[in-house]
């Protein structure tokens, strides 16, 4: 559980490959905020990748990967953020040694997520996915408290979502099999995972909704099994259409002395979102428990995507053995993700067999 790390220099340059929203609403922004020197851009739409590059004063765009890496500095990091299908075809073309960021998830499912660590692995590559809400500043303000002690052991870990989110968005999700755990719930599937380590098991369902049957599903109930003194929870409705008020996200984290609950805004009212707010409670003998406000700078987007770069910037300069986020440990998310899904599929225990 990363919490204090170096922080890299920013000098690397860093070559985009893939101009899309999620690179223009937050790799990007995030990259200035940071200062990260972002060198080039390709996209498969040149004009897209023209559009982006003048948005953030890109110097190069580049008309094919082969004229971006014919190209590219010798000491760099490449940023790829396209669809998980297309990830393998990028990686085999990527010089050996190189260091990349790719956007999660780590391909569609476990057996290409297997082919990219083997990728990883054959080619030596720096390599880290982007599962940038271990980086959230909120998460991070949690995790101190956690390192410090300051809430004791860890019991407790609850992420509850009940949002309306604007699907039509994302137009590939429509032809894909997996959608709300592999493309949303898997953000908290890592963060637990970042938290507790490994589960023992996973027990899961996931379903669709009357108003989004072109959607393969749209919510989940997922357990992830730490033993029988630690509880870990995902619960994700999608599908609440009936206005802000009761709209809620947040993430709940308890230990033997204190708790925290951290309520997100970005998915309420999406893409607009709402504000995040910080609240603890540190437990005082002989005093009544009371809960306090932190303010916290920054929030989810874009700000948690400086931290996944920085992971593979402190890995190429040597600052760190591997990146926090390292392909070989995301590996783990992914399986908790084919293990939520072989257990929706699987289903529970049927009364006529009782």
């Amino acid at each position: 559980m990363t919490v204090h790390t170096p922080v890299p220099s920013g000098k690397l340059p860093i070559y985009m490959i893939g101009a899309g929203g999620i690179v223009n609403t937050a790799h990007l922004p995030a990259y200035v905020i940071a200062g990260y020197n972002v060198q080039g851009i390709f996209d498969i739409d040149n004009n897209r990748a023209k559009s982006t590059a003048g948005k953030f004063n890109i110097p190069h765009v580049f008309t094919s990967m082969d004229d971006m890496l014919a190209n590219a500095l010798a000491e760099c990091v490449f940023d790829v953020a396209v669809p998980g299908a297309e990830v393998i075809s990028i990686l085999e073309k990527l010089p050996s040694g190189s260091s990349v960021l790719l956007q999660k998830p780590m391909g569609e499912n476990y057996d290409e997520a297997k082919k990219i660590l083997e990728l990883v692995r054959s080619k030596k590559l720096n390599a880290a996915i982007n599962f940038q809400l271990r980086y959230a500043p909120y998460i991070l303000a949690a995790k101190d408290l956690i390192h410090k002690g300051l809430i004791g052991e860890l019991n407790d870990v609850e992420v509850n979502v009940n949002v309306y989110t604007p699907w039509h968005l994302w137009d590939f999700l429509f032809s894909s099999p997996r959608v709300e755990i592999l493309y949303h719930s898997i953000h908290y599937i890592d963060l637990v995972r970042n938290l507790l380590g490994n589960p023992r098991s996973v027990y899961a369902k996931t379903t669709k909704h009357p108003s989004m049957p072109h959607l393969s599903s749209v919510r989940s109930n997922i357990i992830m099994d730490y033993g029988e003194m630690v509880r870990a929870n995902i619960l994700t409705n999608h599908c609440h259409n009936y206005g802000t008020p009761k709209q809620h996200s947040y993430i709940k984290m308890e230990g033997s002395k204190g708790a925290v609950k951290i309520d997100f805004g970005a998915l309420i009212n999406y893409p607009r979102g709402a504000a995040d707010s910080f609240e603890y409670i540190l437990l005082e003998n002989g005093k009544e428990p009371q809960w306090q406000q932190k303010k916290i700078e920054g929030s989810w987007f874009p700000h948690a995507f400086i931290g996944s770069m920085a992971q593979v910037m402190l890995a190429a300069e040597g600052l760190i053995e591997k990146p926090d986020n390292a392909a070989e440990d995301c590996i783990y998310t992914m399986a908790c993700v084919e293990a939520a899904y072989r257990s929706s599929e699987a289903g529970g225990v049927s009364l006529h067999d009782l």
